[in-house]
């Protein structure tokens, strides 16, 4: 079956069944009060070691009746040596490592050989597990030694994980004598997929084969803490524990702990009899399973079973060191990355440029198609990205939902539907948190692939009838191939590029750190220097005006004491030097004034702008009346700011609009817009206009559009202007058309 899309009703299906998967998964696998019936459980009561619950098998296994152990002691029925063995061994406390006892019990006029293993459950209570011993001569043992040796040695040798997952599947059937061995390696997600089988010619093969989380929820604990469970028969009766009402024992660590109801009808449906199965373990965590079927009942004897944990704890031991060695040059290429990229953002101005101006850069690092870097509100791409106000919603997300400071996934719609408008640049993400609230991200696009699973995965569960009338849920039935095909998926992130992303986060930090150290410095430098210079500026305008009214007063008294002995030409250069003084003043006024604007440590008031207006155009006065001015203005708030300075704003845009008027009468429109945070003023004028070209200078200190012949002027009024709707923590900016006027705006927080 090919299932590419669902319907919102088959979605709120599978919703309703995961709700019941989960109760499902509820079921008490620990504590079943019963065993599998090929062996016996005795629980003992210490120092007596007292049989207080035994398994109701005990007459057919041992040839002695439940109701005849209970209440009495062990060494009532075993001979006095193998109970000093058994002692010695509880005393030792040490059943991880030595818990097997050789029993012999004579039945029906026969010895019977019995492996005895000794174990404490989680609660403490002691547990002997009986079974029929199969190893009672040293040749069968030696032999059985050199097959597990050899085995172990050729799964050593392997150069890869495929090569070693094809020698485990073939040594462990070798030595189990099974139906069937596969490896079953669990995804992030916990579905698992075959990636190794060894198995009978004439049965069909299961290699590809995906099984999702659901088959294993159950049970993942238990193999996180042990390292083996065999079920003999599936089909056999199990045999109860007695006294039934005695309380409830946890079978966590019982070899014979039987199957729960789920486990059964699942291995039944699978048409599986007998099954020996050993955890992989990855650096101590669940990492996959070694599964091993068999289609009859199959006894595991006790050194076989130790054989198999043995070469478990080989084989994931080995995981690591092959799975390092599978990407080694990878990683040694990331490494290069890694140092290239930190060598650029070291010597380049800012870390930015270091990631992305060379190769290799940034996308390289993480095997991505596109990236950006979110660095104080402002981003950088590189390659396919998607669109900026994307973007900043991913951003947002990030913010609000991620707190891990490297965050990856290769299905971001599942976290992030709004992601899947662009599936084709970003269905995986791999994000770096720099520093708080800035990012570097990593994509790639959407790589569609199909899985085959063994039945279908969303039908875990089905609804059954019993004997009884009673409804009850029970594993799927089906394990035919359903095929789906997997959308809004990229290629997995590998360990080593999450790795590299990591050791990049660091170098990042070091460096940005020391790059705003460095402009920290380069700033309060800077600021010291301004200050330096606004002092000198105000000291030196100052101290000018003293000699230059000396040159204004006795050239004016020149003028006046000798005026009939003078020459038009003697005027005239009077007149000049006169002229000259006068804008030399001016120039020194305005130079005044500029520099007051920063060492003015007056505080702001609630000022009237309407009032800030009006003062500026009773000053403007006589030029508004001689040049005919009409003023236009919209009704103007109030505002947080310098009285004094924003009159000399406002003076010094309206007299620019009257200075550089055309031949018609001069029109000046004062407009304001509200915003959330802050006053949009203009001020408009019908003027000559300013070419576009020249918007880098014109609120330069100094810098003169025109010459002083054809309009006066010292060229620091704009730039006065700048300074002061800066020190008020506002923008200021213009546009025009030449011939068509000017706009000036400036803002003001609110």
């Amino acid at each position: 079956m090919n299932q590419d899309n669902f319907s919102d009703l088959q979605i709120a299906d599978i919703d309703a069944r995961k709700e019941k998967l989960d109760d499902f998964n509820i079921e008490q696998i620990h504590f079943p009060g019963f065993i599998q019936s090929h062996g016996v459980l005795l629980v003992l009561e210490e120092p007596r070691l007292k049989i207080v619950q035994v398994s109701n098998n005990t007459e057919s296994f041992l040839g002695i009746p439940p109701e005849t152990l209970l209440n009495h002691s062990l060494s009532r029925f075993f001979p006095r040596t193998q109970i000093r063995n058994l002692k010695k061994i509880i005393a030792r406390n040490e059943f991880e490592t030595v818990n097997l006892v050789k029993l012999k019990l004579k039945k029906d006029g026969e010895y019977l050989f019995i492996d005895g293993v000794l174990h404490r459950n989680n609660d403490g209570v002691l547990i002997i597990e009986l079974e029929r011993s199969a190893y009672r001569d040293d040749l069968d043992f030696i032999s059985f030694y050199h097959s597990l040796k050899s085995a172990a040695a050729n799964i050593q040798k392997t150069s890869n994980l495929q090569e070693m997952y094809k020698f485990i599947v073939q040594e462990i059937r070798s030595l189990v004598k099974c139906d069937r061995v596969m490896v079953y390696k669990f995804n992030k997600n916990w579905d698992g997929e075959v990636v190794a089988e060894d198995k009978r010619e004439d049965i069909e093969p299961f290699l590809g084969l995906h099984y999702p989380d659901a088959d294993t929820q159950a049970c993942r604990k238990f193999y996180a803490a042990h390292w083996l469970r065999v079920v003999v028969d599936v089909n056999a009766e199990s045999a109860a524990l007695l006294p039934v009402n005695y309380p409830e024992i946890n079978l966590s660590n019982s070899v014979l702990r039987g199957l729960s109801q789920c486990h059964r009808e699942y291995l039944q449906n699978m048409g599986v009899c007998s099954t020996l199965v050993m955890p992989l373990k990855r650096s101590g965590q669940l990492w996959g399973l070694i599964s091993c079927h068999h289609y009859t009942p199959k006894q595991v004897s006790y050194e076989l079973r130790q054989a198999c944990e043995f070469l478990s704890q080989i084989i994931s031991s080995e995981l690591v060191a092959k799975e390092e060695a599978e990407d080694y040059d990878y990683k040694i290429k990331l490494k290069s990355i890694h140092a290239k990229l930190t060598e650029y953002m070291s010597i380049k101005k800012n870390f930015i440029d270091g990631l992305i101006a060379d190769r290799p850069n940034l996308l390289d690092l993480a095997n991505a198609q596109g990236a950006f870097i979110y660095w104080q509100g402002e981003f950088t791409t590189i390659g396919n990205v998607p669109q900026n106000p994307d973007l900043e919603r991913l951003v947002n997300w990030l913010k609000n939902n991620i707190q891990e400071t490297v965050f990856e996934t290769n299905s971001l719609s599942c976290l992030y539907p709004e992601s899947e408008e662009y599936k084709n640049i970003a269905s995986g993400l791999l994000a770096i948190s720099i520093l708080p609230k800035n990012y570097i991200c990593w994509f790639r696009p959407e790589f569609v692939q199909t899985v085959k699973w063994a039945g279908n995965p969303h039908n875990t569960v089905v609804e059954k009838v019993d004997s009884e009338g009673v409804v009850r849920l029970s594993p799927r039935g089906s394990f035919a191939v359903w095929k789906e095909t997997v959308r809004f998926n990229s290629l997995v992130w590998k360990s080593c590029e999450i790795e590299a992303v990591k050791d990049l986060r660091s170098a990042i930090v070091n460096i940005a750190l020391r790059q705003a150290d460095e402009q920290a410095k380069l700033t309060q430098e800077l600021e010291r220097s301004n200050e330096d210079l606004e002092k000198f500026a105000y000291v030196a305008s100052h101290d000018l005006q003293e000699p230059l009214n000396l040159v204004s007063s006795y050239v004016q008294l020149l003028e006046m004491r000798y005026r009939d002995r003078l020459d038009e030409d003697a005027k005239e250069f009077i007149n000049f030097a006169v002229d000259g003084v006068t804008h030399m003043q001016t120039l020194i006024d305005d130079l005044l004034t500029y520099s007051r604007v920063g060492t003015q440590d007056k505080k702001f008031v609630k000022i009237e702008m309407e009032d800030i207006v009006n003062r500026a155009c009773t000053n403007l006065q006589e030029k508004i009346q001689t040049n005919e001015v009409t003023i236009m203005r919209d009704r103007l708030p109030s505002v947080f700011g310098d009285r004094t300075q924003l009159i000399q704003v406002f003076q010094n845009l309206i007299g620019n609009a009257i200075k550089f008027r055309k031949e018609e009468k001069p029109l000046v429109q004062i407009r304001v817009e509200e915003n959330e945070d802050h006053y949009l003023f203009s001020v408009r004028d019908n003027g000559i206009g300013i070419e576009l070209q020249f918007s880098d200078r014109i609120f330069t200190i100094f810098q003169r559009l025109h010459s002083r012949d054809e309009y006066p002027g010292t060229g620091i009024g704009l730039a006065l202007c700048k300074k002061i709707i800066e020190r008020h923590e506002g923008t200021i900016w213009f546009d025009s058309e030449l011939g068509k006027g000017s706009t000036f705006y400036f803002t003001i927080p609110r």
